[in-house]
């Protein structure tokens, strides 16, 4: 029991997103992490002149409030019971794993195009990307479904379990709070390229080793699942830093590569075309079953990284108990 309990509330929360996934009727932790983002960006706009300076502050202040409110409801649990604390860990772990959320909105877009309604299809993907999707046509659009999974395979899913097996439940409101706040103000724009200067550089540390080890687990992955993992291997080693930031292209160089697709390319936001390299050879035209392929890819590293990471936890844990 020693080396299980340090476990189940991980185990419990990432099973309870694989069954029912995020309960959009309910209130969700990250959309009250959001509405206190939106909150005070409107503070600092108004009381602050120097935007980085009030960046810095409204990460800090949302970083500390997350993980400061989410640390004293779990005290408080753990305090009444043993059993409650960890009933209450496993509902807010189950809270900050989206594979479920990421599949099922993904899959949106492929029940779209697979009727050939590209309209529909621009409508679902529009909700799981931050580019314009007007100009999208329907390899594009399946494109950046791929890329989306591919991409939050990592954000949304693998990081998350790893910050909470090392940290437990608040651990994972940490990173998904810095990680909430780099995909509303982390833009480099005239907006925000100072307000979410400090975000965003916060998120790419924070991602820094866990995209790099979804990554090499994805390869595997790759492997277990027979698809191209010699060309997930080669195209990662090639393409993994093909992007503005220093992580994202790391899972989206496996995908590409173990799909024999290439991702990437050119995008439109806000109106205004990136220049963006391509990530991966086009050795065959991308299909809309890529979609359903991806998010297996998702599902079988986001499992070996949740045993791996929950084995490490148990025996950490448990040798610290029997010590």
């Amino acid at each position: 029991m020693k080396f299980i309990l340090p476990v189940i509330p991980l185990a419990v929360g990432f099973l309870l997103d694989a069954l029912i996934g995020d309960p959009y009727s309910l209130p969700h932790p990250i959309r009250l992490i959001g509405k206190l983002i939106s909150a005070l960006e409107k503070f600092v706009r108004a009381h602050f002149r120097d935007l980085t300076a009030g960046g810095v502050f409204l990460a800090l202040t949302v970083v500390f409030l997350s993980a400061g409110i989410s640390s004293a409801l779990l005290f408080l649990c753990y305090s009444v019971n043993m059993w409650l604390g960890a009933a209450v860990e496993s509902i807010l772990c189950y809270y900050m794993i989206a594979a479920r959320c990421l599949q099922k909105e993904s899959m949106k877009v492929y029940r779209a195009a697979a009727e050939n309604d590209t309209e529909k299809a621009r409508a679902a993907v529009s909700m799981i990307v931050g580019r314009d999707t007007a100009v999208l046509d329907r390899d594009g659009i399946i494109r950046a479904a791929v890329e989306t999974v591919a991409e939050n395979t990592s954000d949304g899913v693998t990081a998350p379990i790893i910050n909470m097996a090392l940290f437990g439940a608040v651990g994972g409101v940490f990173y998904k709070s810095v990680n909430t706040m780099d995909s509303m103000i982390g833009y480099r724009n005239e907006k925000y390229e100072k307000l979410g200067k400090f975000a965003a550089k916060l998120d790419d540390v924070l991602n820094y080793l866990p995209s790099r080890i979804t990554a090499l687990v994805m390869v595997l992955s790759s492997f277990l699942l027979g698809f191209d993992w010699k060309n997930a291997w080669k195209i990662w080693r090639r393409d993994r830093r093909k992007h503005a930031s220093p992580n994202s292209a790391q899972t989206e160089s496996v995908c590409a590569g173990a799909l024999d697709i290439r991702l990437a390319g050119d995008a439109w936001y806000f109106g205004e075309l990136h220049k963006k390299p391509y990530i991966g050879d086009d050795i065959r035209p991308i299909e809309n079953e890529d979609i359903r392929r991806a998010n297996r890819l998702m599902y079988a590293a986001s499992i070996i990284v949740l045993l791996v990471f929950s084995a490490l936890r148990a025996y950490v844990y448990g040798s610290i108990f029997l010590w």
